[in-house]
C-alpha cells in the first residue's frame, strides 16, 4: 500500500509489482501499477500490456487466489502453469485454525508443499485429511484442494509449458 495524493486529498492505494525470473535466476521488475481496488478485470490488462511489451511465453505464474485470475493467465498465456503462492495457501489455511493449534497444523501442512512433484502433494493432502488435523479442521483441506490445485485443475494434471525462442517469465505478486 502507498500513499498518492489526489487532488486535495491523500488516500492509500495498492501498488502491483509483476516480477519475472529469466532463464538465468535473474529478477526483472516488469511494470508497477497503482490501483485502487484489484480484479481479474485489472489484471487481465495488466497481462495484456505485458505480452504487447514482448512477454512472449510464460512458464509458471504463481498467483494469490483472487478469482479469475488463473484464467486471465491461461486466456493471455495458453500453456503457462498456474499455481497458487504456497505463503497465500497457508494463510488462507490458517484463518480456520484455532491459535493453539497453528504451528502443530503448519508443521502438519509442509509436507504437502514441499512435496517433489504433485502426485506425491496430492498423497501428502490424502494424509493431511485423514489425520486427527484434517478430521478437526475440514476447512483447511478444503482450501488446499481448492487453491492447491490451481485454476480447477488437480494436482497432477498440470499442462508441459511450450517451448519459445524467448526465455519464459514467471510472474509473482
Amino acid at each position: 500500500m502507498v500513499k498518492v495524493r489526489d487532488g486535495h486529498q491523500v488516500r492509500n492505494k495498492a501498488a502491483h509489482i509483476a516480477v519475472g525470473v529469466d532463464w538465468d535466476g535473474i529478477k526483472h521488475v516488469l511494470g508497477i501499477w497503482v490501483q485502487t481496488s484489484e480484479g481479474a478485470k485489472f489484471w487481465a490488462g495488466v497481462l495484456a500490456e505485458l505480452r504487447n511489451r514482448g512477454v512472449n511465453d510464460v512458464l509458471i505464474a504463481c498467483v494469490d487466489g483472487l478469482t479469475g485470475f488463473p484464467e486471465a493467465i491461461e486466456a493471455t498465456w495458453p500453456h503457462t502453469v498456474v499455481q497458487t503462492c504456497v505463503v497465500h495457501l497457508i494463510r488462507a489455511s490458517m484463518r480456520f485454525i484455532s491459535h493453539d493449534d497453528r504451528k502443530k497444523v503448519a508443521a502438519a501442512l509442509k509436507p504437502i508443499y514441499t512435496a517433489p512433484t504433485a502426485d506425491v502433494a496430492a498423497q501428502e493432502l490424502d494424509i493431511f485429511a485423514g489425520s486427527n488435523w484434517g478430521k478437526k479442521y475440514p476447512a483447511t483441506v478444503r482450501v488446499w484442494q481448492m487453491l492447491g490445485s490451481g485454476s480447477s485443475r488437480s494436482w497432477s494434471s498440470r499442462p508441459r509449458c511450450a517451448r519459445s525462442s524467448t526465455p519464459p517469465i514467471r510472474l509473482s505478486r
